[in-house]
């Protein structure tokens, strides 16, 4: 009688530590598979976007023609504009503004034109400042969700790591991080910070708590 019910509890407990295994696996099978196709979209975006500016620029330096106006919305090349000079990238319905490559945690992304919650779904987004490559403090956040993308890896980041950003008229600036610091999800006091003239960007993401923000500072060089 004894062994019955032992046998049953076996039983009962194998049955749950199968469930959670599968279920583990597969969660860990979907969040591969979302990832993947993430940054395959991501590296799609990336090139359309390079390969537009690389394009114009050859243009620019054959024909002297004056640069083009180019808006980026999403993960196509829309060529309907093409005799009037626009040529249309879309990433996820946003306006791509450049790409944001830092090299010591191996991300390369396209930086949107606004900082959503279904902007930030998809890539980081300027938040507040005069735009990439501008004088002055361009504000850019991404989510933290722990595996890798997007700022997932910002609190590797120390002083004199670089951070490149490239924008529509092709030019690819080089940033010096020389602040790295958490702070309080209400301190905006970085964000209205003095340049004396420079051209300066803020990294801005959360915690693995979400208490805090982690916040990046870099320079021009």
């Amino acid at each position: 009688m004894i062994d019955k019910k032992y046998n049953k509890i076996l039983t009962v407990v194998l049955i749950i530590v199968l469930v959670v295994i599968f279920g583990l696996l597969g969660f860990w099978g979907y969040e591969t598979y979302k990832k993947y196709y993430q940054n395959k979209d991501i590296d799609t975006a990336v090139n359309d976007f390079e390969n537009i500016v690389r394009n114009r620029t050859i243009k620019n330096d054959t024909q002297g023609s004056e640069p083009i106006n180019f808006t980026a919305i999403g993960n196509d090349v829309d060529n309907s504009n093409a005799e009037s000079g626009n040529k249309v990238v879309t990433y996820k319905g946003f306006t791509v503004l450049g790409t944001i490559e830092i090299p010591a945690i191996e991300l390369k992304l396209p930086v949107l034109e606004r900082a959503t919650k279904s902007s930030l779904e998809a890539s980081v987004g300027v938040l507040m400042g005069p735009g990439i490559n501008k004088v002055g403090n361009t504000i850019i956040v991404g989510h933290n969700y722990r595996n890798g993308t997007f700022f997932s890896r910002n609190a590797e980041l120390k002083n004199g790591d670089l951070i490149y950003l490239t924008d529509t008229a092709g030019a690819r600036i080089k940033y010096t991080i020389y602040n790295v610091y958490n702070t309080s999800s209400e301190d905006t006091e970085y964000v209205t910070r003095d340049t004396a003239g420079k051209r300066e960007i803020s990294l801005s993401t959360c915690t693995d708590d979400s208490k805090y923000r982690l916040v990046v500072w870099a320079k021009e060089d």
